[in-house]
């Protein structure tokens, strides 16, 4: 078998190897799914506190959303582009710190100790 043992890859028997692959986010993906899952969560909880108004599940949105006001149209197309915005806001800050951390090797088995 030409010296190479069968639990070697061929870049190993050359005296090769590939470069460690990087974990990197898609921040625009990340982006949209997260908009996306804001928005049609908004939608869903509008929807449930129409139909079972006695919850008070308006509550929280008051808090979160500027300008947010139980519930008009205008108020209502608000609360969708904030919820929207929010996503975007999270992968805009999330997405690239990962990417970050992700190609310094601070993460994973390799980068450093996960205790």
């Amino acid at each position: 078998m030409d010296g190479v043992t069968p639990m070697q890859t061929v870049e190993s028997a050359r005296g090769t190897s590939r470069a460690p692959a990087t974990t990197r986010i898609p921040v625009v993906a990340v982006g949209l799914s997260l908009s996306s899952f804001f928005a049609l969560t908004f939608v869903l909880c509008v929807l449930l506190g129409l139909v079972s108004p006695d919850w008070g599940l308006h509550q929280p949105w008051l808090q979160f959303l500027p300008g947010f006001t139980w519930l008009t149209w205008p108020s209502f197309f608000l609360g969708l582009i904030e919820s929207f915005a929010y996503g975007w806001y999270v992968a805009l800050i999330f997405g690239p710190l990962f990417n970050f951390v992700a190609a310094r090797g601070l993460a994973g088995p390799r980068g450093g100790s996960n205790e």
